[in-house]
């Protein structure tokens, strides 16, 4: 008895284990590798307790059991419930650019490194510098104005 009970909890957690990593943590990573190590040592304890007949059932079902789960899952569309729905439909600074020209300066409120946010005139925006890095509280001054992108250098 303690035979079978090892084998189906091996077969059963395997299975759990390949499950939680589709759903869960996708890509093959180490739990789909352990689940499927699982299966494996479950099957094979079942060659070995029982002979090849009962394996090759155990074989069997396994598979059909793995089959239907997958089958399953994609006919109710389960993992619908943990895909995403939305995106942003937004840009950076997007319709914002009008009111700024260059030469305005303004006051970096974050840390330029090198993108960040600085306050330009009445507004912020996310603006870019030439590579070099700013604290937060730096002068700056725009000096390129590239579609969404605002370049901005140090005053010193």
């Amino acid at each position: 008895m303690i035979e079978w009970i090892t084998v189906i909890s091996l077969i059963l957690f395997g299975l759990i284990l390949i499950i939680a990593e589709v759903i869960f943590v996708p890509g093959t990573t180490i739990v789909g590798v352990i689940g499927f190590l699982f299966l494996i040592v479950g099957i094979g304890f079942s060659f070995s307790y029982f002979g090849s007949e009962t394996g090759w059932t155990t074989v069997g079902i396994s598979a059909t059991l793995s089959g239907l789960i997958l089958y399953y899952s994609f006919k109710s569309n389960v993992w619908s419930r943990f895909s995403l729905k939305s995106s942003i439909q937004s840009k950076v600074n997007e319709g914002d650019l009008e009111s700024l020209t260059i030469g305005i300066e303004g006051l970096a409120i974050s840390a330029l490194r090198p993108i960040g946010k600085a306050s330009l005139g009445d507004k912020i925006f996310e603006v870019k510098t030439m590579g070099e890095y700013l604290d937060s509280g730096s002068k700056v001054r725009v000096v390129k104005i590239i579609m969404n992108q605002i370049i901005v250098e140090p005053i010193i």
